[in-house]
């Protein structure tokens, strides 16, 4: 389905936002940038690049939009790298697999020394003596194991489907989630219970959030 010159400059203009700030525009910003007063017209224009495959609602959030791969191609960007931003992990399914993902940064994953790095998008002040804020993108290379004391992104069976950030600690019989702050305590496995936590991967960079 082909769109008109107003959808395609509203298009690049989300791209070129994301590329700068990796967040999507206000609508308000995005008013200013076609010089449209009404939000009316531009949700008219957005609903219409929606239909046409070209963005898709960000998970959660009413109005917030990612560009689809149709879209990072159509503006230019189809050979330039990027990290996947992942978000609520499908149950016995890959890491990265189409269903997991909600975004693309452009950002070079090489410059985290992994081609194959990801993100999440951190919930909450778990981990903030570790200097990792709500908000914040959580750079992560894909790994089944890690040393004890690494920061990992784990997922639990039987609990949420998103995946978590935590400091990994191990003994003889335990596997044990610590947060980085001191005011939660560390959830703790046992025995066969252990089975249930699975390693995604380490961190390997934070990007701030921006204010």
């Amino acid at each position: 389905m082909s769109i008109t010159t107003r959808q395609e400059e509203l298009l690049r203009f989300i791209a070129e936002f994301k590329r700068r700030r990796l967040s999507s525009p206000s609508l308000e910003e995005m008013c200013n940038a076609l010089g449209v007063t009404s939000r009316g017209s531009l949700l008219k224009h957005v609903r219409a690049l929606e239909e046409s495959g070209y963005l898709k609602r960000a998970s959660g959030k009413k109005r917030d939009w990612n560009l689809t791969e149709r879209a990072w191609k159509f503006v230019g960007r189809a050979v330039s790298p990027s990290i996947p931003l992942v978000g609520h992990i499908a149950a016995g399914t890959p890491i990265l697999a189409e269903e997991n993902r909600e975004d693309e940064l452009p950002v070079d994953p090489a410059f985290f020394g992994d081609n194959e790095a990801f993100a999440l998008r951190i919930r909450g002040d778990s981990m903030i003596e570790a200097h990792i804020q709500d908000g914040d993108l959580a750079i992560i290379r894909p790994q089944p194991e890690a040393h004890d004391g690494q920061i990992v992104a784990v997922q639990v069976d039987g609990m949420e489907a998103e995946a978590t950030l935590k400091v990994l600690r191990t003994g003889r019989d335990t596997v044990e989630l610590h947060p980085a702050n001191s005011r939660y305590e560390p959830i703790v496995f046992k025995g066969k219970e252990r089975a249930r936590v699975r390693v995604l991967g380490r961190l390997v960079g934070v990007i701030r959030s921006s204010p």
